[in-house]
């Protein structure tokens, strides 16, 4: 056993206050390494180790592609209650725990092993392993260390309670995570909804109406087709660097990198502003739609969205879309009806551009306004929800993070 400094958290539950100080050991204590190799390659589903995912099955995590070797009988077998990890990307979460039966293979560029449960539970070790704690441990003189092998890994400590006490605190992060796991699955299904939705609420190619209308339309006309043009005046906005954004500038702006990396179907909040001269600016019209005439895939220049403010300044590499029509539900109906189509009338190879005569041209099919505006309402309703989902998961992470900062001892000292 190391010669240790005792130590205590910050929260503590009641019935642990008078159990004395924590003890300090190194991961080598509580680990025992996993040299079980797949011999006569007994086993054949073989998983990766992802920061999102965990063990994730190799076929899906590669996208069916086949990364493994054909000869699998040096990888490792991975049995409930193993750990692994790649010692190469460590430092942004790629560790695993597995929680199932299902015995797999892995390859052997990763570490793995598992808990002397004499010693240490083993939802306690995983969450020292998602703790501040541990990633502190790993930054070391000179930098952060990017490869931590098992060896290195061995050497970092560990503070330690009795075992009732761990399995208290396992019991409490572990319920958390059941809350956040059926949030998430909430908004999996919520996401679900919204795509199929999408799919039905717009005429696909070649129709006229779509699957799905809302009861007080579905003896309504057919949708009227007309070209984008027809529908919308059309303009650029105009250059606005990086260097013209400030942190206290006082037009609010909008630079097309932003509109596929921040922005959705609907702009209202607003994260970057400059202090140029509106004189020199393309300012937003409530009702805009605008559209990136530029990009690096042609996936992100078929990005739409609506503007929902007036006076915002439009950075230059931006189609501006000034329609007649309701917007947001343009930006929808191009966001994803019309996405594939613009995506393949954009041109370029290395940089993509999509030109507003090409818009112009779009034919698009159109319903009444009380119809237009029924659909916008109904997905931009569902965003909502589904924007509050993500706050909330967002939020319970948030309540997990300082839970876990208390109930880990932040720093180890000899």
């Amino acid at each position: 056993m190391s010669k240790s400094k005792k130590i205590l958290p910050e929260l503590r539950f009641p019935e642990f206050k008078d159990s004395g100080e924590w003890d300090v050991k190194t991961l080598g204590e509580v680990l025992i390494k996993n040299s079980k190799k797949n011999k006569n390659q007994k086993y054949s589903l073989v998983e990766s180790v992802s920061n999102k995912f965990g063990f994730i099955k190799q076929d899906e995590y590669f996208e069916n592609r086949r990364v493994a070797s054909k000869d699998t009988s040096n990888y490792y077998v991975i049995k409930k209650g193993y750990f692994a990890y790649n010692p190469s990307r460590i430092d942004v979460g790629s560790l695993a725990y597995k929680h199932n039966d299902e015995i797999s293979i892995i390859s052997p560029l990763y570490v793995s092993f598992k808990a002397n449960k004499e010693l240490i539970n083993d939802y306690f070790l995983l969450s020292f392993f998602n703790s501040v704690t541990f990633t502190k441990q790993m930054i070391f003189e000179g930098g952060v260390r990017n490869t931590l092998n098992y060896d290195n890994l061995i050497q970092i400590k560990i503070p330690i309670p009795t075992i009732k006490e761990q399995q208290r605190i396992a019991s409490c992060l572990s319920s958390l995570d059941e809350v956040i796991e059926a949030h998430s699955k909430k908004l999996e299904l919520l996401k679900d909804h919204k795509k199929g939705l999408l799919q039905n609420l717009f005429p696909q190619d070649g129709e006229k109406v779509p699957k799905l209308r809302f009861k007080e339309f579905e003896n309504s006309e057919e949708w009227e087709e007309k070209k984008l043009g027809e529908i919308a005046k059309f303009t650029k906005g105009k250059g606005i660097s990086k260097s013209d954004v400030v942190e206290n500038g006082k037009i609010p702006c909008i630079r097309y990198g932003e509109l596929y990396t921040h922005y959705k179907e609907i702009i209202t909040d607003i994260i970057s502003y400059t202090n140029i001269s509106t004189k020199k600016l393309v300012l937003s019209k409530v009702n805009d739609v605008v559209i990136p005439s530029s990009g690096e895939t042609h996936e992100d220049i078929a990005t739409a969205s609506c503007v929902m403010k007036n006076g915002i300044a439009l950075g230059g590499d931006l189609n501006i879309i000034r329609t007649k029509i309701n917007g947001i539900f343009l930006a929808y109906y191009l966001n994803n009806a019309k996405k594939r189509e613009i995506s393949q009338i954009a041109q370029g190879i290395s940089v993509v551009h999509l030109y507003s005569n090409q818009l112009q041209n779009l034919i698009i099919s159109i319903p009444s306004e009380e119809e237009q505006q029924k659909i916008a309402s109904c997905l931009s309703s569902l965003d909502e929800v589904i924007e509050a989902q993500v706050e909330k998961i967002e939020q319970l992470k948030l309540h997990k993070k300082g839970l876990m900062q208390g109930l880990f001892p932040k720093t180890i000292t000899n």
